[in-house]
């Protein structure tokens, strides 16, 4: 897939940046995490590394425990305007994440939430950022 279209370009992602992955399983997508280090070029930082990131892809399921917390520790090594792309089920999958979950918990973890998009087929791609007062 060409960083131009599909799911990698609309995550905003573009060669050089650096990816980090927080929540992977064995029931996120494949295609999605491709186009993404694809699109950067270079493979995704795994959620253990200490590196100063410009995305982070928050794959997160209804079941997963405190999505505040887990916010607070996905935007620790954003850099300065960085992007956290909290990847949920889609409505009617295991796992789903209401919408009012994510715009609360938003917030409280110093985001903003900007557009949802669908990223995948079984995912969707909420993009949070820091209030542009605080940038």
């Amino acid at each position: 897939m060409a960083a131009t279209t599909g799911p990698s370009h609309a995550l905003g992602v573009r060669t050089g940046d650096a990816v980090q992955e927080i929540g992977w399983d064995d029931d996120c997508d494949e295609g999605l995490r491709a186009a993404v280090a694809e699109a950067a070029g270079a493979e995704l930082i795994d959620e253990d590394a200490d590196d100063v990131v410009d995305v982070v892809m928050l794959w997160w399921r209804d079941d997963d425990g405190d999505l505040v917390d887990a916010l607070m520790d996905a935007i620790a090594p954003l850099a300065d305007h960085g992007t956290v792309w909290l990847l949920t089920p889609k409505a009617g999958r295991d796992g789903h994440v209401e919408a009012a979950d994510i715009s609360e918990a938003a917030p409280v973890a110093g985001l903003q939430q900007t557009s949802t998009i669908s990223a995948a087929r079984d995912w969707q791609g909420t993009r949070l950022v820091s209030p542009k007062a605080k940038r």
